[in-house]
């Protein structure tokens, strides 16, 4: 699954240099200047995660945000006010996190995944086809029959399961098994990795190569 994040920024700069920092992650960026896109946009998408800046042209990041909350929206806050007492306050209203400008991209990038990951601890089994997956347990299974991966294979494997019917590129791929496995993997060791998943899983998840591009699994 691709998280869908809402962005509320009305700096340019920044919206900029933060929409291609997380849709090179493989995130879903909507992008907002004002508080009023925003609530147009929350009318009909849910969003698993928004950034929101507190000062904007039309009112406060909190307007938008205590609505986000309520229908279970992570929220991060990024703002230029350091003072102690308006974050404490921030963070037990149920902010998810607070993060004071300027922000360094790498460290902004690790509370995003850990906040999504406190969104999904409960989604333990997923389902690829006829595959399922236990992530509790790192095993994988078809048909009740377990089907023995090494690890970089089953990292493939979980990375296509989160992301259903999404084309991937093999750049968005090598960079996620690469930060998983700390050791370098290059464009050939990935055709061998798809090569092998194809072989153990049999017809139980179609792995489709959109060639010059990628790699796509349908539910």
């Amino acid at each position: 699954m691709a998280y869908k994040i809402l962005m509320v920024e009305d700096d340019s700069s920044i919206a900029a240099g933060l929409s291609y920092a997380l849709e090179k992650e493989g995130y879903l960026v909507t992008q907002c200047g004002e508080i009023s896109q925003a609530f147009e946009k929350i009318k009909n998408i849910h969003f698993d995660l928004a950034l929101l800046d507190m000062q904007l042209p039309d009112g406060l990041g909190k307007e938008i945000g205590q609505k986000l909350q309520t229908d279970q929206t992570k929220v991060i806050y990024l703002t230029v006010v350091d003072d102690e007492d308006e974050i404490v306050r921030t963070l037990e209203d149920g902010a998810a996190d607070y993060i004071t400008k300027p922000f360094r991209m790498r460290e902004l990038m690790v509370r995003i995944k850990r906040t999504l990951k406190i969104k999904t601890e409960e989604q333990q089994v997923l389902r690829l086809g006829e595959a399922l997956i236990d992530a509790k347990a790192g095993k994988v299974f078809v048909k009740d029959q377990q089907i023995s991966l090494t690890a970089l294979e089953y990292r493939l494997l979980l990375i296509f399961a989160e992301n259903p019917s999404i084309l991937l590129t093999r750049e968005q791929l090598l960079e996620r098994i690469w930060d998983i496995s700390g050791d370098f993997v290059e464009d050939n060791t990935l055709t061998v990795y798809v090569k092998r998943l194809r072989k153990k899983l049999g017809n139980a998840v179609q792995i489709s190569t959109v060639r010059g591009i990628g790699y796509r699994v349908d539910q």
